[in-house]
């Protein structure tokens, strides 16, 4: 690999690689911990619903042989098919990280992979830490790279999560850093997942995640065996940027302070159980709660002001189904209304049902801003406006997200998240076993379904 760093595509490999063997600071070493909890958080409710369940179906007979735990049945199968499974779960009920300033999940697609191939040639502990924090590093900064324009047609988890899923891969099957490289070329040539599909009733949108740790994992392997790409194919006039994004990518901003600050440590932890493009309009209405006399039965209009992603993907006035649900600002903010969070109990039949939620729904407006749109994606806001049936009007202004870096979740935040979510699969004794091991121990986490059945929370910890 030529050392003057022609092309991003290189550097990244090089900042990868690099990963292998660097000292690991504290607080990157507890982030990817923390990363490593909040994606069990998300994988355990979509181990229980559609498409995941359907997948282990259709797919069981390519199982395989292999030591990687498939979740969504807790049985153990080869790396591809778990992280296959284990990816589209953690996509499906809308709680799974995000790196916002590139706007991309990276989490559910790259751990699934990581997690699989570690399980599979029992790597140590810090291996799988350094590769989730390899894989995060640069699928984060190609997502900066590409982003805002990408997202008009693509969707990053599914295309740039397929990188970041390889590099991980590659890294854990012992890659050099030219290997890793083609991990990269190969990845970018397999990456796919349209907007379309995030707009309509189907269930394809978890399934990107899926397939983005399936085809990762496929590139990473064929690489380290020897199956080469191209090192330009990043960057190059008829490459990945180009066709995904309305430029050749900028990479100055991608690789701005490489070596100096890793995505891992400036992490979105979901607060609430939908799209992240609604959040800072229901951060915006809890705010008004606190000193205004706001509740469902006093509202007489809500108008929401936001950029372009809150109009263009959460204005569904109607939604009819649990998925619309999660990207609909008018149901959520009504569901917020009635039942004080947006979290699971929000999208099950009774809450989808609820006649003091529906009839919120016509109340709530939502519109693009031009001063709000123009700090987008860095910055995520809502200007939120409410009119109460008595005739005033409550306004404010909401600058953050809870979760994102500027207002972090705390480790006891994100401990309660998990536990809540974690209670649809597991004991309690089970769920804190696992989040004990996640964040204390030094040890791979196992099936956390049955406690002693194959590589158990309990057999993880002897």
């Amino acid at each position: 690999m030529n050392n003057t760093f022609p092309n991003p595509l290189e550097r990244l490999a090089l900042a990868a690689n690099h990963w292998n063997t660097r000292p690991l600071r504290a607080e990157v070493e507890w982030a990817a911990r923390r990363a490593l909890l909040d994606w069990f958080a998300t994988t355990l409710p979509g181990c229980n619903q559609a498409p995941a369940t359907l997948l282990s179906d259709a797919f069981s007979a390519t199982r395989g042989e292999g030591k990687a735990v498939c979740y969504v049945d807790g049985r153990l199968g080869s790396p591809r098919y778990a992280a296959l499974l284990n990816a589209t779960a953690s996509h499906t009920v809308e709680f799974d990280d995000i790196f916002k300033d590139g706007g991309y999940h990276p989490g559910s697609s790259t751990i699934a992979a990581a997690l699989a191939v570690a399980q599979d040639i029992q790597a140590s502990r810090e291996q799988l830490h350094r590769a989730i924090i390899g894989g995060y590093e640069v699928g984060c900064r190609i997502a900066l790279a590409i982003q805002p324009s990408h997202y008009r047609f693509w969707h990053t988890s599914a295309t740039v999560g397929t990188l970041g899923a390889a590099v991980a891969t590659a890294m854990l099957l012992g890659a050099t850093s030219e290997q890793i490289g083609h991990a990269m070329g190969l990845a970018s040539s397999f990456a796919g997942g349209h907007q379309q599909n995030l707009q309509g009733e189907g269930m394809v949108k978890p399934l990107h995640a899926g397939h983005a740790a399936d085809a990762g994992l496929m590139a990473g392997m064929a690489a380290v065996k020897g199956v080469t790409a191209s090192l330009d194919s990043l960057h190059a006039s008829n490459g990945f940027a180009a066709a995904t994004s309305d430029s050749t990518g900028n990479w100055a901003a991608a690789l701005e302070g490489l070596d100096e600050w890793t995505p891992i440590t400036c992490m979105t932890v979901k607060n609430h159980g939908c799209c992240g493009h609604i959040f800072p309009a229901l951060d915006g209405l809890k705010a008004l709660q606190a000193s205004a006399p706001i509740k469902a039965e006093s509202i007489e209009s809500i108008h929401i002001e936001g950029y372009s992603a809150t109009y263009s993907m959460c204005n569904r006035p109607v939604p009819s189904s649990a998925q619309e649900a999660r990207f609909s600002i008018q149901y959520c903010i009504a569901a917020y209304l009635v039942l004080g969070r947006v979290r699971l109990q929000a999208f099950e039949p009774s809450a989808l049902e609820d006649a003091r939620i529906r009839a919120l729904m016509p109340k709530v407006t939502v519109s693009e801003r031009a001063d709000i749109a123009a700090r987008y994606p860095r910055q995520r806001m809502a200007n939120i406006m409410v009119t109460t049936v008595d005739g005033y009007t409550y306004q404010h202004l909401q600058e953050t997200r809870k979760g994102d870096p500027e207002d972090p979740m705390t480790d006891a935040e994100l401990f309660e998240k998990y536990q809540e979510l974690a209670s649809v699969s597991c004991l309690p004794s089970e769920s804190q076993s696992l989040q004990e091991v996640v964040m204390l121990s030094n040890v791979l986490p196992g099936s956390v379904f049955l406690v002693d059945s194959l590589g158990s929370v309990e057999s993880d910890r002897q």
